[in-house]
């Protein structure tokens, strides 16, 4: 693995595209393309842990297809002891998958995730109970995951969606959509393509829920003192209307 990637400095875009080791090259050139702070190749081979919990997984991987699931999972625990990232020998992961810092991510046995997904620290990709069978997420392409998300259950997130920083998912996320809140709330109206997910500038959508039930509070207070001054004002008799016999 170490010489494929050293082979990285030299090799042409594309080169390495039918070779075994193609996952670990689309993984290394991703770093790249998503981290401002990645500056030299040899700092990001040395120092990167998401690169070698995403190196160890696609080992463990393989065992784990090839029914060797005892050592792929002492593979596992000893990739999660080296780097702080749990990634279940079972997950599938497509190339170029980047995991920014690391720290606490955690994925499923039946989660996949797509090509170009940036997950950063404290992402969570679990189930909900019990149940067997697929149980973990589906994340598309070119998703990020922000620090401390949790994607939970059975559900897809489309390609180029976004969950913002401390999010719980429980419900699918369309494509281009960013997911936000506790429980995630979809928001749908940028395009996530060409917007970055600014983790300052996160829509919050219950204060905007709360300041529309605040602002409709006070246009009803206003309408009901307009009506009782209205009322104040009408002249009031004591004494009954006579009556006058047909």
């Amino acid at each position: 693995m170490v010489l494929e990637l050293l082979r990285l400095k030299f090799a042409p875009p594309g080169q390495s595209s039918d070779r075994p080791s193609a996952p670990l090259v689309a993984d290394f050139r991703a770093i790249f393309q998503r981290d401002p702070a990645a500056r030299h190749w040899l700092e990001v081979l040395l120092c990167y842990p998401g690169l070698h919990a995403i190196a160890l997984h696609r080992l463990a991987h393989s065992l784990h297809q090839h029914r060797w699931r005892l050592l792929a999972r002492l593979l596992s625990h000893f990739a999660r002891t080296l780097t702080g990232i749990e990634i279940h020998p079972g997950a599938q992961l497509e190339p170029g998958v980047f995991i920014d810092h690391g720290m606490g991510v955690v994925i499923g046995e039946t989660a996949s995730v797509g090509s170009g997904t940036l997950i950063y620290q404290g992402v969570t990709l679990g189930g909900t109970g019990k149940e067997t069978g697929k149980r973990h997420p589906t994340i598309g392409r070119n998703v990020v995951l922000g620090a401390g998300a949790k994607v939970l259950g059975n559900i897809e997130v489309g390609d180029y969606a976004r969950i913002g920083a401390g999010s719980i998912v429980l419900r699918p996320v369309p494509a281009n959509c960013t997911a936000v809140g506790i429980p995630g709330r979809n928001i749908c109206r940028s395009n996530t393509r060409t917007c970055p997910l600014e983790h300052g500038q996160l829509p919050d959508t219950e204060a905007a829920a709360i300041r529309t039930l605040l602002d409709r509070i006070e246009q009803l207070e206003v309408q009901v003192k307009t009506l009782q001054a209205g009322t104040e004002t009408l002249p009031i008799s004591l004494t009954p209307e006579p009556t006058h016999p047909h």
